[in-house]
């Protein structure tokens, strides 16, 4: 039986990570999930897309979402489900492991390579790439100079960081957490999707 192409994307800000999962996925054929994850859980849960990319790998928002003046969301005001941080990541986790269950697809970041730990199928990678590089493309991106892409950098890999190993009790971006990490800067984002899509062929 020809095994399922299920790949888990993890990536350092700026490090073109997405960019090469959406070159995997159309190499592949199969659907990509990145911010398109909200509206699965969204739809499964009953909740506000908004919420959960108010929460997109991010700790500790619902914090400053809701004053004790305002009627609390899962308080039985609203909704009689769990509305906390932990309620939401259960839920996104649900849609990964219901997305992974129906077709072909590459995820990025939300922790899909632990939730999806268990699917025999799955290739989980981590994209770094060189500082300088990482601060060009931001500054790019973001039409900033490089103060402000390196500021923005710190925030970015540090909220991953502490949303990852909260959820996993794993280490963001080490080898040992992921079955291969590649630097983008060595390739370039085509060629080293390229040599991705043939390590994952010759896995499967």
């Amino acid at each position: 039986m020809k095994s399922r192409i299920i790949i888990t994307v993890g990536r350092q800000f700026g490090s073109g990570g997405a960019c090469i999962a959406r070159l995997l996925a159309q190499q592949f054929d199969c659907k990509l999930y990145d911010k398109e994850i909200f509206a699965l859980a969204a739809g499964e849960s009953g909740f506000c897309e908004h919420f959960f990319e108010q929460n997109d790998e991010r700790r500790g928002f619902l914090g400053a979402l809701f004053h004790p003046g305002i009627p609390q969301v899962g308080s039985g005001c609203m909704y009689d489900c769990d509305f906390s941080q932990d309620g939401l990541f259960k839920f996104q986790s649900e849609a990964i492991e219901k997305a992974a269950s129906e077709s072909d697809a590459v995820f990025v970041g939300r922790c899909a390579d632990y939730v999806l730990r268990d699917n025999p199928d799955m290739v989980s990678i981590f994209v770094t790439a060189d500082r300088e590089d990482r601060i060009a493309t931001i500054a790019r991106r973001m039409n900033c100079d490089r103060e402000e892409a390196e500021k923005l950098i710190r925030s970015k890999d540090g909220e991953r960081t502490s949303y990852y190993e909260y959820y996993t009790g794993k280490r963001w971006g080490r080898a040992d957490s992921y079955d291969l990490c590649v630097n983008s800067s060595l390739l370039g984002m085509e060629e080293t999707a390229d040599w991705l899509a043939d390590f994952i062929r010759k896995r499967s």
